[in-house]
């Protein structure tokens, strides 16, 4: 394990029981939360996108005043629903955001996951063809733009009587963030999709779930995810090596507190339920000790073959829980897995 980070939904709520009651809230919180990761030494603040949803959902802005207030940490999201967005004008914004971050940008995008309205990237002026009716097609059409601007090349034509001199030739998307391109990964929820990933050249994101269901544990469904992955990177002949990551609800007890809070998961095993009419299986969650946590994660096949782990955050608790559980997971868990 080369890389631990955390992800967050940035719930907000106006329950009595949330330390997160507003958009605001949600939005500075989880700057904070990056600033403190890096503190404690975590490797990434990764943020998920929903819209019409009371949680993040304009991803940019976020990582641009987290690169402000950090130097290293990596920042990054999971995902990016690709049928909402203008593939052109996403990546102005991202080579901006990669520019103030110094090129520490790690972007999760992918088709997307149950949506909060009917079809909501209508709204956002995106219509799929006839025979596209979940906009999967338009998802990875936007994606296939979206990448190919973000190799910097020219394709726009100048206007001959320009407001400001142009270089010469085609003139492409700006600001340009040179290497980007080699830092989106694509939210992958089955087997198939995961080969499709690397034919792409993108980095592969794996969740807690995954959209298919073979009877086997989750972990062991996940690895072989993975596995298939790095077989089509390699058969696809593409020259750089690929990132993994996989995401896991995972909390040490080390206190009172903890207990309180996750002490009735400790027995949590795998769920499996539809999703979008189709089986899905949904990993479980990790709450122990210390050391019973080590080595329940130590026979996980999906942690053990990727290079990044995603720790899911229980934002609504506030900065200072969530900082202690990422701590308490580097401090008494990581090193055992043989983080760092």
């Amino acid at each position: 394990m080369k890389n631990i980070g955390f992800l967050s939904f940035g719930h907000w709520s106006d329950s009595p029981y949330s330390q997160v009651r507003s958009a605001a809230d949600s939005l500075l919180q989880s700057i904070e939360l990056a600033v403190a990761a890096e503190e404690v030494g975590a490797d990434g603040a990764y943020f998920r996108v929903h819209h019409f949803a009371r949680q993040l959902a304009s991803p940019f802005p976020l990582l641009a005043a987290a690169a402000a207030r950090t130097s290293r940490i990596e920042l990054g999201t999971g995902i990016i629903d690709m049928r909402y967005e203008n593939p052109l004008y996403m990546a102005e914004d991202a080579g901006a955001a990669d520019l103030i971050s110094g090129g520490r940008l790690q972007l999760g995008i992918s088709r997307g996951s149950p949506e909060q309205v009917i079809q909501g990237y209508r709204y956002f002026g995106h219509t799929p063809d006839e025979g596209d009716p979940d906009g999967g097609d338009m998802a990875r059409e936007h994606t296939r733009v979206f990448l190919e601007t973000l190799k910097g090349e020219g394709f726009a034509q100048p206007n001959p009587r320009p407001m400001f001199a142009n270089p010469p030739g085609l003139l492409r998307i700006e600001p340009h963030s040179p290497g980007l391109r080699d830092r989106i990964w694509w939210g992958a929820g089955t087997r198939a999709t995961a080969e499709w990933t690397a034919r792409q050249g993108m980095n592969l994101m794996s969740s807690t779930l995954l959209s298919e269901d073979t009877g086997v544990p989750f972990h062991q469904l996940q690895a072989e995810q993975i596995q298939r992955f790095r077989d089509a990177w390699k058969a696809a002949g593409h020259e750089r090596e690929p990132r993994v990551s996989v995401s896991r609800s995972i909390f040490p007890i080390v206190d009172e507190q903890d207990k309180q809070f996750f002490w009735r998961d400790r027995h949590s095993t795998d769920q499996v339920g539809a999703l979008d009419g189709v089986n899905a299986r949904f990993g479980k969650t990790y709450a122990a000790e210390p050391d019973k946590l080590a080595a329940e994660l130590a026979e996980d096949e999906a942690i053990a073959a990727a290079d990044t782990l995603l720790l899911t955050v229980p934002n609504q608790l506030g900065v200072d829980y969530s900082t202690h559980v990422i701590e308490s997971l580097l401090t008494h868990v990581a090193p055992e897995l043989g983080w760092r």
